[in-house]
This record gives C-alpha cells, structure tokens and sequence, in this order.
C-alpha cells in the first residue's frame, strides 16, 4: 500500500470533521500585534506571558554574542561530546539558583524533557501515575518509559491517593502539569506532594506554563502555592513561553541530574541548543526575575477578561492563569467563531479534538503582559457581536 493511498482518506476524514490542522504564517516578531497569514491582528494565541520574545536586551544579547569570537552560532555536538559551552553550563548554574535546587540541566525542547525523565528515571514493575489532562508530551513520556502507565481523574485527589494505596511493589511516580495547557487551571500540589512523602512516591511536574508567571520572581506554581520540593521532586520547565527564547530544562537534586545524564536518550543523542539560545536565555532569566510589573499588569489583565467574559454568559473554565478557554462545545462551532474573530482583527486559536475532549472544542484564549487593557476590551465587544448572532 502506498503513503497516499493510506493516508489521502484519513486526511479526509480530518476535514470533514473539522479537525484538519493548517499552520499559520507569521510575517512579523512575536508579538501582542502581529502580522499573520497576511493580515493584522492582536494575537491572543501565543504563550509569550510576559512579552519576552520581541525584547531589545535579549536580542541585544544576541548581537553581543554574535560579536564575540568564542561563541558559536551552532553548538557543533551533543553535551557529552563536545556541545556543552559556557553559556550552557552558566544557564544552568543559574536556572538552578533561581528555583534553589542543586542542578539543572537542559533540553532542546520540552517534549524531549518530558519524554528523558521518565525513559530514564523509571524500570518494569514501576508505576506511573498521571493525571487525565496531562501534556501530550507528558503522557507520550509515560507510554515510552518501561512502567505500567495509570491514570487518575483530573484534579481527583481521592482518587490518586487510591491509586497510590492500591500500589504493593515498585516505584511510583506521580506526574502531573502544574498549569495545564489547554484549561489553565493548577494542580493541588501541596496535596499531591504530601501523598507523595506518605507514599514514599516521586513527583514529577511540568511546570511549562507556570515559570515566568507565577510565584516570587517567577519561580512557579510551588513558590505561588506555598510549597516545598524536596530531593525526589522533579520539577520541568520551558524556556519557549514565559521566557521567550526556546529549550527546556529539569530541575532537581544532584543525583536527579547526574542520572539523566548517565540513562537519558533523549539527552545522550542529541545536539546542544545553540550556544547564543543560551546567552540569550541568561538575559531572559534575569527579565523574568524582576518582571513583578509585567506578573502584575498580566494579573489585572486576567480579571478583566475573565469579569467581561462572564458577563457575556460564555463558558469559561475555572483558570485564574492566562490560559483562558472559552468552551464552545463542537469543532465546526469553534472553527467558525475563529474565523469570525480572525475577520475582526483577533487571533484566537480553535483548539479541536483530539487535542481535548470530545465536545469540549474551545478557544484557547491566553493572555500577555504585552496586550493592552483596550485590545482586551476590544476582544470583550468581537465576542459579544459573535455569540449574538443567530
């Protein structure tokens, strides 16, 4: 059988259905206003929380380091060949120091992240235990990882601490997002970590959506909540949304690091991100540190939409994080107000199955310190003209 003849009626189907995917073309730098597929809109799609991307210290950063003869654009290798820089090693010195945990270590990407801890960390006749809502990465990092994959109800404590009683032998880990992507509501971690100790479980979180945005200097959902990590705590971060550049890390003890770099594939065969990504991340961090004004005015942000929203009786799932669904049921319905929103100036992205439920297509709405209090004002009125037509 050929490619086309297995595939043509599938991609079919994705179109009758309404699920067929199409990427948007970016002519201009992130941004709260952007120039996309040829037309102007305000990008209320993007996770750039605090309007990082487009920011004149990191790209100066990266002019500086363009400049200077020992750094390369290309890292040239894996970390363990000869890939791992300064600029890499000084990242994770300081990403380390930031969240006060021992080491951290990076990644090219989130997904790699996700899909090295548990490959590594976890053997036959060990248990994962994941929330239903979990990040794809997440749950394809359980499924290729050698333990017995379970997952538990979102947000059901009860039922994870039945979960974890019904568990004899083996480790466990518990694996969860701290703000999940397409809800935008937290996990109770306080909760999740005390089942852990009394379970003598690991806990796994991926705090993608959570560092930039939350906490003190924006340390994440564990600093927001109150909460301690200890030694069997694995926290992951991206350096793609909050941040504004691209890569990942995992941070936690010394061992925890030294095991990933010892057992992980994802890790031992792959290129090192781009040493000026890098120094570029290193000005990122220190923005993201003393970004209190921009956590602030993203706050204020999330009120207003989140008041205007509901006084226009949409649906909105219970996030006080800029990720903000507005829940619209089917994908044709999805898809048109979309399009609809696009046609007014606003880029507001459909999310469709399988990437959430069934009947639980939405718009994804998420929120910047970069928007205005009047562009979010201005999407308030697009939304009222749509849901009033007949």
């Amino acid at each position: 059988m050929s490619i086309e003849a297995r595939f043509k009626p599938l991609l079919e189907q994705r179109r009758e259905e309404h699920l067929y995917r199409q990427r948007p073309l970016s002519f201009s730098a992130q941004q709260a206003q952007m120039q996309i597929n040829g037309i102007q809109v305000v990008n209320f799609s993007s996770n750039d929380y605090l309007g990082l991307a487009n920011h004149p210290d990191i790209k100066q950063a990266v002019l500086d380091g363009l400049a200077n003869q020992d750094i390369s654009y290309g890292s040239g290798a894996a970390h363990l060949v000869t890939g791992h820089s300064l600029q890499h090693h000084l990242l994770e010195d300081e990403l380390a120091d930031w969240l006060g945990v021992e080491r951290a270590l990076l990644f090219s990407t989130g997904y790699m992240a996700n899909l090295a801890v548990q490959q590594a960390l976890m053997q036959p006749g060990d248990t994962i235990l994941a929330d239903k809502l979990n990040h794809a990465s997440l749950i394809d990092g359980a499924l290729h990882s050698e333990a017995t994959l379970k997952r538990y109800p979102h947000l059901d404590m009860k039922s994870l601490e039945r979960r974890l009683q019904a568990i004899k032998e083996g480790q466990v880990l518990i694996v969860t997002d701290g703000v999940f992507s397409m809800d935008g509501d937290m996990a109770p971690l306080k909760e999740i970590q005390q089942l852990a100790d009394s379970h003598q479980a690991w806990l796994m979180v991926d705090d993608a959506h959570g560092f930039g945005m939350l906490g003190n200097q924006g340390r994440g959902s564990f600093d927001y909540l109150g909460v301690q990590p200890n030694q069997d705590t694995v926290l992951v971060g991206t350096l793609g949304k909050a941040f504004g550049t691209s890569g990942a890390f995992v941070a936690g003890s010394q061992t925890l690091i030294e095991s990933l770099i010892q057992f992980a594939r994802p890790y031992i065969y792959t290129t090192a991100m781009s040493p000026l990504n890098a120094l570029a991340t290193r000005a990122a961090l220190k923005l993201v540190q003393s970004a209190d004004s921009e956590r602030f005015r993203l706050q204020q942000h999330i009120k207003q939409f989140r008041d205007g929203a509901l006084k226009l009786g949409l649906e909105l799932w219970e996030s006080h994080t800029a990720i903000q669904p507005i829940v619209l049921g089917d994908s044709e319905t999805a898809l048109q107000w979309s399009e609809a929103l696009k046609q007014k100036g606003f880029w507001v992205t459909a999310i469709r199955p399988p990437t959430v439920p069934k009947g639980q297509a939405r718009l994804r709405v998420t929120l910047s310190a970069g928007h205005t209090s009047e562009q979010i004002e201005a999407l308030l009125s697009a939304l009222k003209e749509i849901k009033s037509r007949p």
